[in-house]
C-alpha cells in the first residue's frame, strides 16, 4: 500500500551517534505495518557485509549496494511503500533530486548519513537533504574527552587530530574516528580559525 503523500526524514548526526540503528528501527517498523521496504548502501561503504548495513551495536539489515544514486531509481521495486539509504554523505549530489522524485511517487524515503566531515563542514548532499525533508531527526553521541553531548566526529592519525588539508573520505570506524563535543574537537590547519 502506497503512502498518502511521500515524505522524506533525515537522520543525521556524528559518528557513533547512532543514525543506522534509528534507520534500521524506523524500516523494520515499516515491515511491521506490512509496508515493502528497500534499503540502499554506497558499494564504497565495505565496513560491514557487502548485503547489508550494520550499527556499531550489531544490528543489520539486508541492503543493496550502489556505486550511485542513480542506480537507486533503477533497482526500486514498483510495489516498494519505503526506501531507506544509508551512509548518504557518501553519495553524488544526484541523490537530493533522487529522494524528491521518490518522495514525489507517493513512497517515504528515510536517509541516514554524517551531516558534517572530520573537519566540522557540511558533508556531501547532506546538507540539502535536510533542508528539502519533512522531519530532521539530528542524534548526538558521547565526546570521548569529557562525557558531554558530541555533534562532531574527530578523525585520529597515528594518535593526533587529522589536519584539515587530508581527504575528506576515509571509511573507517573507531580505529580513526571518535565523538567529540565542539569544544573538543580538533582541526589542525582549519583557515580561519587559531
Amino acid at each position: 500500500m502506497k503512502h498518502r503523500d511521500g515524505r522524506i526524514e533525515v537522520i543525521c548526526g556524528s559518528m557513533f551517534s547512532g543514525k543506522t540503528e534509528e534507520l534500521i528501527r524506523r524500516v523494520r517498523r515499516a515491515q511491521i505495518a506490512r509496508q515493502r521496504v528497500q534499503v540502499f548502501k554506497p558499494s564504497l561503504d565495505n565496513r560491514s557485509p557487502e548485503n547489508h548495513v550494520k550499527s556499531h551495536t550489531g544490528q543489520h539489515f539486508e541492503a543493496l549496494p550502489v556505486e550511485n544514486s542513480g542506480r537507486i531509481l533503477e533497482l526500486v521495486s514498483e510495489d516498494v511503500t519505503v526506501v531507506a539509504v544509508d551512509e548518504a554523505q557518501f553519495f553524488d549530489d544526484g541523490l537530493i533530486s533522487v529522494a524528491n522524485e521518490l518522495a514525489d511517487r507517493g513512497i517515504r524515503v528515510i536517509i541516514a548519513g554524517l551531516d558534517m566531515d572530520f573537519r566540522g563542514e557540511p558533508f556531501g548532499p547532506m546538507p540539502i537533504l535536510m533542508a528539502c525533508a519533512e522531519d530532521v531527526t539530528k542524534l548526538h553521541a558521547i565526546c570521548m574527552v569529557c562525557g558531554d553531548e558530541a555533534s562532531r566526529s574527530q578523525r585520529i592519525i597515528d594518535g593526533r587530530p587529522a589536519n584539515y588539508d587530508d581527504p575528506v573520505i576515509m571509511i573507517g570506524a573507531d580505529e580513526v574516528y571518535e565523538a567529540r563535543c565542539r569544544r573538543h574537537h580538533q582541526v589542525p590547519g582549519r583557515p580561519g580559525r587559531s
